[in-house]
């Protein structure tokens, strides 16, 4: 309904020469895009069951377990002579010439990477900073589900609101410690009591001991943990599959979700809308509602196929393995921690930037400190996650993604979108509306891409501030 006013609209304010040059472009395709919304509206539902869900090995019991206990990162000095006797033991291929990160993580880099892992880096040290923010576990549908609760210091006439935040893959929760202190620990009219969930697979959550542990259920999963806490009502943010998780969990409770913020937009690449706006949308931008910046984004100098077609092909090899056979190519991460950083590390390249992959470096200290990278590798490898996190692709695509049920269901809560200019696909606000139905904010970000608060905790808070503030009329 929103883009076939902006179509009247857009038609209505049309002066001779414009009116042509609708003429032109083929005023059919117009009216195919106004039958095609009508059509695709119609299929919308308003929210998802929340259904059930039993993870755990062995059978249901009647009744669970609800406590909550403190967790806290440890380590030992055996675990940690093991890492540096596989590390010393790895082989490594010498790279092709001139080839930067083309062709995946250079070993030549790599090899300054391991050298810093196995000489400087100190895991107790960081496992202190792990360990700096309160952290719990407890027991949901069968699994130890780790996460992070930080309360903000009191302070008179400050609103708190609680938030909880979702990572994805190949990050963790660490990714979300230099964001953590400017969302509680704030001096404006408002702060967040933020939880953090490790997702069940991933870290110190531990793993789904059956097949289909999808968004769907970790977001069911994630709303019950927020009751436990004690929470009626509360804001939701994420980016990579922690976007989807928090979009499942509007979609499935919107009377509990004041707020939804993402940094990361997806959408379906079909249907006439998509192709009209495809095709007129670099000449006729106001026509299917893009911005200059839109434009700029998707077509940019290369090209819309190039960038969001072929580019995407490009660097999503490690989805159609993870989406097929996880445990074929997750055997050698796992048993190999150099292996596994080369998997993650040159994912923490070129997400944040796809020009990363013509720099022998792959740009990974223009962002990031390597004690940073590393600490989230250690996540991965102290805990023995990454077969489990990769499943978590094999859950979610093991069937036709079309006729899931959270794909026809409108979201209908206020939402913030946060869209980064490096962020592996930019999504037009245009775009995004036909599946977010309240969209209080759309940004356009300055600089950052795919890991936003990792990569611009600054910019990544003010934003969800921002709106929050827009939501609560503050």
């Amino acid at each position: 309904m929103q883009t076939i006013e902006v179509l009247r609209q857009a038609l209505s304010s049309l002066d001779p020469t414009q009116q042509q040059q609708l003429l032109v472009a083929g005023s059919s395709v117009a009216v195919l895009l106004t039958c095609y919304y009508w059509v695709y509206q119609g299929r919308k539902t308003k929210r998802i069951p929340i259904g059930d869900g039993w993870w755990g090995a062995g059978e249901k019991p009647q009744s669970e377990d609800e406590k909550v206990f403190p967790f806290q990162v440890q380590t030992s000095d055996e675990e940690i002579q093991d890492l540096y006797d596989r590390i010393d033991r790895t082989r490594y291929t010498e790279p092709l010439k001139d080839t930067g990160f083309q062709y995946g993580f250079n070993s030549t880099y790599l090899k300054k990477v391991v050298s810093h892992w196995r000489h400087q880096f100190n895991w107790k040290k960081q496992i202190a900073i792990l360990n700096k923010y309160p952290q719990f576990k407890t027991n949901i549908e069968g699994l130890d589900v780790h996460f992070i609760h930080v309360r903000p210091p009191h302070r008179e006439g400050q609103r708190v609101l609680p938030l909880m935040l979702v990572h994805g893959w190949p990050g963790s929760v660490y990714e979300f410690y230099r964001i953590l202190p400017l969302l509680t620990n704030s001096l404006d009219s408002l702060a967040f009591e933020v939880i953090c969930p490790s997702i069940p697979g991933y870290g110190f959550s531990e793993a789904p001991h059956k097949q289909g542990f999808d968004t769907l259920a970790a977001a069911r999963v994630f709303h019950k943990l927020m009751e436990r806490l004690g929470f009626s009502d509360y804001y939701l943010q994420g980016g990579d599959w922690g976007a989807i998780i928090t979009t499942n969990m509007a979609q499935m409770k919107p009377e509990c979700v004041k707020g939804l913020h993402l940094n990361m937009l997806t959408n379906k690449m079909r249907g006439f809308g998509v192709l009209f706006s495809i095709l007129i949308g670099r000449y006729l931008p106001w026509l299917v509602g893009f911005t200059r910046e839109d434009v700029r984004r998707l077509f940019g100098s290369v090209g819309f196929m190039e960038r969001n077609f072929y580019d995407i092909i490009r660097e999503t090899g490690y989805l159609h393995i993870q989406g097929t056979k996880p445990d074929s190519a997750g055997c050698g991460v796992n048993d190999s921690p150099v292996g596994l950083a080369a998997y993650i590390l040159e994912k923490f390249s070129t997400w944040t930037d796809f020009n990363n992959r013509d720099l022998e470096d792959g740009g990974l200290e223009r962002k990031f400190t390597l004690d940073d990278l590393l600490t989230n590798i250690m996540i991965y490898w102290t805990t023995g996650s990454i077969v489990s996190s990769m499943r978590f692709y094999k859950e979610n695509l093991k069937t036709n993604i079309d006729n899931r049920l959270d794909n026809h269901t409108g979201v209908y809560v206020p939402t913030g979108l946060a869209a980064f200019p490096d962020e592996v696909r930019h999504v037009p606000q245009s775009w995004a509306r036909n599946r977010f139905r309240n969209i209080y904010s759309y940004s356009y970000m300055p600089r950052g891409g795919h890991f936003a608060a990792f990569e611009e905790p600054q910019l990544l808070a003010d934003d969800l501030l921002q709106f929050v503030k827009k939501v609560e009329k503050l």
